[in-house]
């Protein structure tokens, strides 16, 4: 592993090969995707931590979806080395949708874990509530509940590594940073999904309150080259709550698509 930056915007870096770069969620950073590096042997894995996540600062200008959209972008046209494959988690999958379709010559394929299109009116102002507490009161009741309420309590019986790792993952941010991100959020507006050209993978789980299976179908239903997996027993932690699957899905996917 190696480090990197583009910008502020700090990187990881794993691995040899075609680019596979990872765009994490809400609340998340590099780290939410380490457990599925191991069945990614043979290529370049890229995990930048969103600006005003994990160890990039927020930068002065406001943040909003397309600024992110634009700093995956960099890095996509300075890291990945010609066309990448995309891999996003909530929030992320959102900026990924954006990217894919504002620049599909440069997207081999899709992976979005426990997707979302836009937030409903109603999350909007739970995302609007959630940045006054992180300024107001700090993480610890944000991670606390995302520890609980993000996951399935079938997954938090079979690991009990994974509520800390869910609170730890919240804990590590900076409020101002994450009360930003949760403002973008907010007034995040759906991706043209008209011009995705590139295969997509669909992943949720069946206990996700985020990316209910509902709307992940709904979403496949508006992407021509979609397919949709839906993971038992899981919340909206997927990297994490199902570990295993969501890293032989990834690369099975990729593989599959590395060559198109």
């Amino acid at each position: 592993m190696t480090g990197a930056a583009v910008g502020r915007t700090q990187i990881e870096i794993d691995g040899a090969g075609s680019a596979i770069v990872f765009v994490h969620g809400l609340g998340g950073t590099s780290n939410s995707f380490q457990p599925l590096l191991g069945a990614l042997g043979g290529f370049r894995c890229i995990r930048p931590d969103l600006p005003g996540s994990g160890r990039s600062p927020h930068p002065f200008q406001p943040l909003t979806i397309d600024f992110f959209v634009e700093t995956i972008a960099e890095i996509v046209e300075k890291l990945g080395g010609g066309g990448v494959h995309l891999v996003g988690h909530s929030m992320g999958t959102l900026i990924c949708q954006h990217l894919a379709a504002r620049h599909p010559d440069a997207v081999k394929s899709l992976t979005l874990f426990g997707p979302i299109i836009e937030p409903p009116d109603s999350a909007r102002e739970r995302l609007r509530d959630r940045a006054r507490t992180a300024r107001q009161d700090g993480m610890i009741g944000i991670a606390d509940a995302a520890a609980s309420g993000g996951t399935s309590s079938t997954s938090r019986g079979a690991n009990p590594l994974l509520a800390p790792l869910v609170r730890e993952s919240h804990m590590r941010q900076d409020p101002e940073g994450f009360a930003r991100t949760c403002e973008a959020l907010a007034r995040a507006e759906a991706a043209d999904l008209r011009f995705l050209r590139c295969p997509t993978s669909i992943v949720t789980g069946d206990e996700d309150a985020v990316a209910p299976p509902s709307a992940a179908q709904a979403l496949a239903d508006k992407i021509k080259r979609s397919k949709l997996r839906i993971l038992e027993h899981c919340g909206h932690w997927t990297p994490f709550e199902r570990s295993q699957d969501c890293a032989k899905l990834l690369s099975e996917h990729v593989r599959a698509h590395e060559a198109s």
